[in-house]
């Protein structure tokens, strides 16, 4: 059963995002990864913390998909060499030594990659490539939206190749004795099989006679909350690089 409290989230929620529009969500991109690359240490864990509630406010489906074991081991991964590495050895946890700089550091590490990939989710699984291509023609920049439609559209044909590579270099035991050689020869079949799915898109795209300064301006979908979250995102990034 749904509390009053879970309710008013989805209820506020729904208005939120069906308020906002292409250029709403890339502005909540740009800017939440902005505050969190330029936020000094002292007041990072506050500009992190105001774009995970931003964050939860418009795609809260993204924490259900990032809160999984092998996410938080990624990120512990990635975060754990400052605590051994940066600075000198001045604690030590059942014998084993480590920095207190440095643990400060992987701590701001995590936190910096937590806020990126929430962001990163949020805005692939809220705007589609046609929204983003278009407000690129618009621009100026025409033919990028063009490559980004390619790029993405790689991604799934990308996973298929390499999952396809690894079952046919395994069942013939490519893994089993010179397995630096098996990887290469992974990367090599994976590289060249995603160059010739984009050839074959370029190609395609020729043949039906393609040219960005011939193509139409793709339609965007301009939310009424659109300019209201840009001018948040500006004063918030105003505030943490002039407030002392």
């Amino acid at each position: 059963m749904i509390s009053q409290g879970n309710l008013f989230l989805l209820r506020l929620n729904a208005c939120v995002c069906g308020s906002l529009g292409a250029i709403g969500h890339l502005a909540i991109f740009a800017f939440t990864l902005a505050a969190v690359m330029i936020a000094p240490a002292t007041r990072l864990p506050w500009a992190a913390g105001i774009c995970l509630l931003v964050a939860l406010l418009v795609y809260p489906r993204v924490f259900r998909r990032l809160m999984r074991l092998r996410f938080l081991v990624m990120v512990i991964l990635l975060a754990l060499p400052p605590v051994f590495l940066v600075g000198e050895a001045d604690r030590s946890l059942a014998g084993i030594p480590y920095s207190l700089e440095g643990l400060q550091s992987g701590m701001q590490i995590a936190l910096r990659i937590i806020v990126v990939l929430v962001a990163i989710q949020g805005l692939t699984g809220s705007v589609d490539i046609a929204s983003v291509a278009g407000l690129l023609e618009r621009a100026g920049l025409r033919g990028l939206g063009f490559s980004m439609g390619v790029a993405l559209n790689l991604l799934p044909a990308l996973q298929q190749s390499a999952l396809n590579a690894w079952r046919s270099l395994w069942m013939r035991g490519g893994f089993r004795k010179k397995r630096r050689r098996g990887l290469r020869l992974l990367a090599v079949t994976v590289i060249a099989g995603a160059l010739n799915r984009a050839e074959e898109i370029a190609l395609a795209a020729e043949a039906r006679a393609f040219s960005p300064d011939r193509a139409r301006s793709l339609p965007v979908k301009i939310g009424r909350l659109d300019w209201v979250a840009t001018a948040a995102g500006f004063l918030f990034i105003l505030g943490l690089i002039l407030v002392p």
